[in-house]
């Protein structure tokens, strides 16, 4: 990787280091550490997620106009002081106006960084950079979780206020590292057209017509629906009501996840990057099938329970697998597919989606995975193939090099022979 890139990977780990420090324990500090109840515990959740909805439909525009490098640093700040106000926050209206600031700077974070991204690689560099930024982040999320864990006491808010702190240290840090970024002029999009040779200039009815976007926003949403949504909530349920295991386990099974996606991405990547995206992303519809049915046996297989809690972490392994293939292959077709005044509102269109799937999937498997755990395995098996059946119909709308990157031409090695100038060629005409 450039200078550039190495800064914009090092200041999106540093975010997510912070972010690991504080969001696995929302709930808590919200609930019992300020004793504000679980119902304000989950509107504050609830504020923290549609803050996002709120800001991303604007945020498309803003980069596209001013760049994305200002729309950064000042997410950045904003997220900053979201963290600090959270951390001292002891009101229910201090804490939601707190979270909704919060929610909104780190909701356009994540448009800023993948169009800087994209700026500052190449159609044959940004594979490898979005996978990259991908295991960063589940690692500083990860080691995040872990060391703010050791940290936190319930007893002491002040221990939460430390926790807030250090985020909101983390996202000045990467405001900073993002300033000293020198950015190219214009996007490295020369091959990023869409399918239909088109190049519109900008506007929502516009990425509404590009059919190959429309439908990889279908899929993106069916795909962050059916896992993402589900890990912290009906999968959840499921395990604890269903499969009967330990609360405990599912922070050993989200281990599980995280340390498959830092030991498998780069052996994924190599395996991945020379083949279809469409084929890759159909594969993980069937990776994602067979762990839901691995859940299936975990709590309606009537095993052991030493089974049911192998085949529980075994699922959220599988998911983790998945979700290394994913990394090098739907957040560059995202960029692939953009024209280039429309970079960061194709991004930003992205994030909703997903954030709209985010907020959808807790509400729909929570009670599911609770209280209908056949159905609800039934139905999430259904979805995971539907990712297959619907990445093979993309792969239709792509042209090849957008489909396969790795067909994109290579510039020449064959050195051109000089002829001094008194030694001119013979034409053809001049060879009997």
């Amino acid at each position: 990787m450039g200078a550039a890139l190495r800064r914009i990977q090092l200041g999106s780990a540093l975010s997510a280091f912070g972010l690991g420090f504080t969001v696995p324990y929302l709930y808590v500090y919200v609930a019992q550490v300020r004793d504000l109840g679980a119902g304000t515990a989950g509107v504050v959740l609830a504020v923290f997620a549609m803050a996002a909805l709120a800001v991303l439909p604007f945020t498309g525009r803003a980069i596209d106009r001013r760049g994305p490098l200002p729309v950064l640093v000042v997410a950045s700040a904003a997220a900053a002081v979201g963290a600090v106000a959270l951390g001292v926050s002891d009101g229910v209206t201090s804490t939601v106006l707190s979270v909704a600031v919060l929610g909104a700077g780190t909701a356009v974070l994540q448009p800023a960084l993948a169009t800087m991204l994209v700026w500052c690689s190449s159609a044959a560099t940004r594979t490898r950079s979005f996978a990259m930024q991908f295991f960063l982040q589940n690692l500083g999320l990860g080691i995040g979780g872990l060391v703010g864990g050791q940290l936190v006491d319930v007893d002491r808010p002040s221990s939460f206020t430390l926790l807030f702190l250090i985020e909101s240290a983390m996202f000045l840090v990467l405001g900073v590292v993002a300033a000293t970024v020198r950015m190219p002029r214009a996007p490295s999009l020369a091959d990023a057209v869409p399918a239909d040779g088109t190049r519109p200039r900008a506007g929502l009815r516009v990425l509404l017509s590009h059919r190959a976007m429309v439908q990889l926003c279908v899929l993106g949403f069916v795909i962050f629906f059916a896992c993402y949504g589900q890990f912290e909530s009906g999968l959840a349920a499921y395990g604890t009501e269903a499969a009967g295991i330990d609360p405990s386990t599912l922070g050993i099974a989200l281990a599980a996840n995280t340390a498959v996606i830092v030991v498998a991405q780069f052996v994924v990547l190599r395996l991945v990057e020379r083949r279809r995206r469409s084929r890759v992303i159909a594969w993980t519809g069937l990776i994602w099938a067979f762990a839901w049915i691995v859940a299936g046996y975990a709590g309606l297989g009537h095993g052991s329970q030493t089974m049911a809690t192998a085949a529980m972490i075994s699922t959220y392994a599988l998911f983790g697998l998945g979700e290394a293939m994913l990394s090098p292959t739907v957040a560059p077709l995202v960029a692939d597919l953009a024209p280039e005044a429309m970079v960061g509102q194709y991004n930003s269109a992205f994030a909703l989606v997903k954030q709209l799937a985010l907020a959808v999937g807790p509400a729909v498997g929570g009670p599911m995975g609770a209280a209908l755990p056949g159905p609800y395995i039934v139905t999430f098996v259904l979805f995971s193939l539907g990712i297959t059946v619907l990445a093979l119909r993309l792969g239709r709308q792509l042209t090849p090099v957008q489909d396969k990157p790795s067909l994109a031409a290579v510039p020449s090695r064959v050195v051109a022979l000089s002829l001094p100038e008194n030694d001119k060629a013979p034409s053809p005409t001049a060879v009997r």
